[in-house]
């Protein structure tokens, strides 16, 4: 900071003035000269890179791993990652698009089924003229037509059928028409014919409700259908929203849903390779009005659908009949030309890295008289740049070789006296469960490192009393382990000692004797609960820690209920909450490390999951439950490292 010029301050104050611009724009204030301002945010930019593209190169590039990296970036992997990502975005478009063609051929040919219907009745009413029957409302009652109906509607439940109505859907000119109505704020199938009969000119329209049995029953390339017909929301004396849901805007206009049809029975394939990967598209249809005026703007229908690129695959390719296989075979020779070309990118890179690190050579010449024992090898350092940095750090390390090799032996000291440590606090925990009828344990604590900052322990207070206890130590490491084994044993003291009161006193001591105790930045999170197997009651005190839940027959429930940390307030105070316990309940407490495991994305795993995990996993034993919720977030994470200590407690009750 000490290096920036005005000209970086002006150009730093642009973007933070710009960003509070884009911010009150957010919130529905629209500030003048935004878009210039966004000019010249851009043109500090670009000033920044030009600026810091010295720094870049003699800081950043100043390493030799670092240059070497960047090389193999640039050369191999940013042209891959480029390829592979428009493929997949064209790929992911494509599918996309054909998911919506397959989607609208389906309802086409569903539409086509019911003109049908609409015919053989058009051919009725013709015959039944020539005969000299009046063609009224009253002719459709007739045992012929009547037949003619309850036939077609075993096929289409609950399809009606109209006698001159709906003319307005025919085009000038036109006979037929096929598709999607809106009657009675119902999305319909529905196809309108006409024909010139002895009595004049008559129309029937046949229509069905869209139901789901009608989603489930399109074609097979697609899994789940969702399909939302929309209303227009009010724009008039002022606009609105609706009171609930999400308001679409389409064309300027804005709708609200108005029904909602899901398929029941439709799944999405299985992955039939890893590239076979998930697509989730939309389309929006438009449906006409049954009884609107001419010129009325039809209803938009908004529809949401999922496939697999294999199972449109194989459509494409058996429409293409026998020049399936070569096509196939196409797309495996570009697949093979395609490897090759990154081999050989490959080889071009190991070739121009190899220039950078011919430098090197004189370093593992050094090291060669090293091996020898000859430690008074010099290297002439030529450069001033990193390897002339390391030609002289090395001439410093063979002339210190001796304390290397003791602060290596300390290095092993400490590590020994670390295991004993962490053998040391495997003994704090609970070395066996109580054994309590109608009540069943486990306890789990994987620590991040080789000791841990959580504690957990279940202390058996009498025959029919259980006290049960998780606390999760601020920090990590040594200084944590040492602060858990000083709450293990208070805890243990206080609950023995005669007349205890019950869970919000005894944290309340445990707070003044942490507080005394250690130093102004230590704390700990703590739940502290007492389990009565004779009133089937659980008492608990919540001090800061993560809601546990506790699954009964009346639902889900969060235990929030306690105060602050414990050991950071001299005289905190804190309550204590009691339920009661049905047979089969479920108690389930949780330090962080089991909610903050992220994904690739930077997703946590959350409060959510763990909750719809337990959900899902209730009835399993506890053991297994605990050990099952600890493999979901390293699941979810994907990655072996541990970033925090991670402790769970299942207890089965009832």
């Amino acid at each position: 900071m000490r290096r920036l010029s005005l000209l970086d301050y002006i150009a730093l104050a642009i973007v933070i003035l710009y960003l509070v611009f884009r911010i009150a724009g957010e919130f529905g204030r629209r500030l003048p000269f935004t878009s210039l301002l966004g000019f010249f945010t851009f043109v500090a930019a670009l000033y920044f890179v030009i600026r810091l593209t010295p720094w870049i190169r003699s800081q950043l590039l100043w390493r030799l791993r670092n240059r070497l990296i960047v090389a193999y970036v640039f050369i191999a992997v940013v042209p891959v990652l480029l390829l592979l990502g428009i493929a997949a975005v064209a790929s992911y478009f494509l599918y996309f698009q054909l998911g919506a063609h397959l989607l609208r051929d389906h309802l086409n040919e569903q539409s086509a089924a019911i003109q049908t219907d609409a015919d053989a009745i058009l051919n009725e009413l013709q015959a039944e003229s020539a005969r000299g029957t009046p063609v009224d409302s009253a002719i459709l009652s007739r045992p012929r037509f009547a037949a003619l109906v309850q036939a077609d509607r075993t096929q289409w439940p609950g399809l009606q059928v109209f006698l001159n109505r709906g003319q307005h859907l025919l085009n000038s000119g036109q006979e037929h028409f096929a598709g999607l109505v809106e009657f009675e704020r119902k999305l319909w199938l529905a196809a309108e014919g006409t024909r010139a009969t002895d009595q004049g000119r008559v129309s029937v329209l046949v229509a069905a409700p869209v139901t789901s049995a009608i989603l489930d029953e399109l074609g097979s390339e697609l899994g789940p259908i969702q399909l939302l017909l929309l209303r227009p929301v009010l724009l008039h004396p002022s606009p609105q929203k609706p009171a609930s849901g999400f308001t679409w805007e389409i064309n300027n206009a804005s709708y609200a849903s108005s029904e909602e049809i899901t398929s029941t029975n439709r799944s999405l394939a299985r992955r039939a390779n890893l590239l076979d990967f998930r697509v989730s598209g939309g389309a929006t249809f438009d449906a006409q009005h049954l009884d609107a005026q001419d010129g009325s703007a039809p209803a938009p229908v908004v529809a949401f659908f999922a496939l697999r690129p294999m199972m449109v695959n194989r459509q494409l390719f058996t429409s293409v009949g026998v020049f399936g296989a070569p096509l196939q075979l196409v797309l495996t020779i570009a697949a093979a030309i395609f490897c090759i070309l990154e081999i050989a990118a490959l080889a071009v890179g190991i070739a121009l890295t190899r220039t950078i690190t011919r430098a090197v050579g004189d370093l593992y010449d050094a090291t060669l008289h090293v091996r020898r024992g000859d430690f008074g090898y010099r290297i002439r350092v030529q450069t001033r740049d990193q390897l002339g940095s390391l030609g002289e750090s090395f001439n410093e390390m063979t002339s210190s070789i001796s304390d290397l090799i003791a602060e290596q032996q300390q290095r092993q000291r400490l590590e020994h006296e670390i295991s004993i440590a962490r053998e040391v606090q495997e003994q704090l925990f609970p070395r066996s469960l109580p054994v309590i009828p109608g009540l069943q344990l486990a306890g789990v604590c994987r620590p991040a490192r080789s000791v841990s900052g959580d504690y957990y322990d279940f202390i058996q207070l009498a025959p029919n009393r259980l006290a049960i206890a998780l606390a999760d130590i601020s920090g990590k490491g040594i200084f944590a382990a040492l602060l858990m084994a000083s709450l293990q044993a208070a805890l243990r003291s206080m609950t023995a000692v005669d007349g205890f009161e019950g869970t919000a006193s005894l944290v309340a001591r445990l707070n003044n004797h942490l507080f005394k105790n250690t130093s102004d930045d230590r704390y700990a999170t703590f739940f502290f609960a007492i389990y009565d197997t004779e009133s089937k009651t659980i008492t608990y005190t919540n001090a800061g820690h993560l809601a546990p839940f506790f699954v009964s027959a009346g639902g889900v429930q969060q235990l929030d209920e306690g105060g602050t940390v414990v050991g950071l307030f001299e005289g905190a105070s804190f309550t204590e909450r009691t339920l009661n316990v049905t047979p089969g309940s479920v108690l389930v407490v949780f330090s962080d490390g089991l909610t903050e495991p992220e994904n690739v994305y930077g997703e946590e795993f959350g409060m959510q999951r763990v909750k719809n995990e337990i959900l899902r996993q209730r009835n399993l034993p506890a053991q297994r439950l605990a050990e099952n919720l600890i493999s979901a977030a390293d699941q979810w994470s994907g990655t072996p490292e541990q970033a925090d200590d991670i402790t769970v407690i299942v207890a089965r009750m009832g």
